[in-house]
């Protein structure tokens, strides 16, 4: 369907509500949304409750995390006409915090824009309107402590839970919906039973199928959601601090990266804390603990936990299977980084196959490392030379141990790549000063940090 067709015959979507559905094991938050002239949607998030907890639908800061949550989900409902106008009845937003939540939705959507073909700009693509009130409640008089941790089913989650491991006491990890990748994991880190909060996010049905119909579909920031999730969340078990797990080199926030991954870089977060310290609370932080690191010192740090090695998954094609299909990107992206600190056998193990005596991943591993094309300033950005940087380590410590080189690396090591990456070691000493953990934590990433220096000047090929 065309986009300038369905803005026109569906002039105006209403965020109308938001009601909260307090039982005694349980909390709920249903939202109402209208497209005008098409249908209502009513999508919902719950949460198990702590033991001995009563109350939370009376807090203010529940009730405006619930609005925020809502304003957060109502995206991936207006996309499927684009509405020119939304006008939201459930609460308050003053001129600062449209201007707040336009940006969030612009930059948020540029995926789904360029795949639909849109021609858009951040004042015109929407005008958001505030019809509501500004909501009431009780005062929260708690002391907020402890971490909540939400988790994944990749490297970075483990980190995460590794680095806060002697805060296990006060930690709680999280995981939206039933993903079973992500709840596996943080089973084998040991939270389990009530240290374990799985929320349930339901869609409306009547969404996927207008979307069967050909009305607009694409990605939406999840990571956003998934911050203000957490954020609801938190209010509800009094957490002081939300550990997200995103690397530095999620900060990269030019226009090609923004999209569904804008609400993972550094100027989102930013934009994050100063919001929810000026219209939420300032006793709730939310803020990424791997900030400071790469991806590759990540990796390094995770290789160092070889008890998580046949969990983890990171794979899209199998994520519904928990298993790696060992033939897309992803699969060989992070077969690659992993073999700068794993021997062929640890390697293997992980993924079930020899990718990299694969010849077939051969064309995948040209478009990942850039190897045929000309090395320069301008095109060594920090994934590419993360992924080079990586291929080198794996290289030299085969070359060191006199084993024979993977097909894959054997290529590589005849390209002009690998004389200009071979002696970059400089990302495994990096710090990203651009961050905002606290310093508590940031010594104890330091310390996780320091041990990857030592395996890796000391690994047993």
């Amino acid at each position: 369907m065309d986009y300038n067709d369905l803005r026109l015959q569906h002039l105006v979507f209403y965020y109308h509500d938001y009601e909260i559905i307090e039982e005694e094991h349980e909390i709920q938050v249903r939202f109402d949304f209208e497209i005008g002239s098409l249908s209502h949607f009513n999508p919902s998030f719950l949460i198990q409750k702590p033991e001995g907890t009563d109350g939370a639908a009376e807090l203010e800061l529940f009730r405006e995390a619930a609005f925020s949550l809502g304003l957060a989900e109502l995206v991936s409902y207006w996309k499927l006409t684009c509405s020119p106008v939304v006008i939201v009845e459930a609460g308050h937003l003053d001129e600062a915090q449209i201007r707040w939540w336009k940006k969030l939705y612009f930059n948020g959507l540029r995926d789904f824009f360029r795949t639909n073909g849109i021609t858009a700009d951040p004042e015109g693509f929407m005008d958001l309107r505030s019809a509501g009130r500004n909501i009431g409640g009780r005062p929260d008089a708690r002391t907020y402590h402890g971490n909540l941790i939400p988790v994944g089913g990749g490297r970075d989650s483990f980190v995460s839970l590794e680095v806060l491991s002697s805060m296990k006491q006060e930690n709680h990890a999280f995981v939206i919906n039933h993903v079973m990748s992500a709840i596996h994991s943080a089973e084998a880190a040991g939270y389990r039973g009530s240290r374990l909060i799985v929320a349930e996010r339901t869609l409306d049905a009547r969404m996927l199928d207008f979307n069967k119909q050909g009305y607009l579909n694409g990605t939406t920031p999840f990571n956003a959601l998934t911050a203000f999730a957490a954020y609801l969340t938190a209010v509800v078990y009094g957490k002081k601090y939300i550990c997200l797990s995103i690397e530095a080199g999620s900060e990269e926030d030019d226009d090609d990266a923004l999209g569904q991954m804008y609400a993972k870089t550094f100027g989102f977060e930013k934009d994050f804390h100063a919001y929810t310290e000026t219209y939420l609370s300032r006793d709730i932080m939310c803020f990424s603990l791997l900030r400071p690191l790469s991806e590759l010192q990540i990796t390094g740090i995770f290789c160092n936990y070889r008890q998580y090695h046949r969990v983890f998954r990171s794979c899209n094609v199998g994520s519904k299977t928990e298993t790696w299909c060992t033939h897309c990107g992803r699969c060989l992206y992070v077969g690659v980084m992993l073999s700068a600190f794993l021997d062929d056998a640890q390697l293997n193990a992980v993924f079930g196959r020899d990718m990299l005596n694969d010849p077939g991943m051969l064309d995948l591993f040209e478009q990942l490392t850039g190897m045929n094309e000309p090395v320069t300033q301008a095109s060594a950005g920090t994934s590419r030379e993360e992924i080079n940087t990586a291929v080198c380590m794996s290289v030299k410590a085969h070359l060191k141990a006199g084993k024979e080189l993977p097909l894959l690396y054997r290529q590589y090591a005849s390209t002009p790549n690998y004389e200009y990456y071979r002696d970059r070691t400089g990302l495994l000493n990096a710090w990203n000063d651009d961050n905002l953990v606290p310093e508590e934590y940031r010594k104890l990433v330091r310390e996780k940090l320091e041990e990857i220096h030592y395996e890796s000047e000391n690994m047993d090929r």
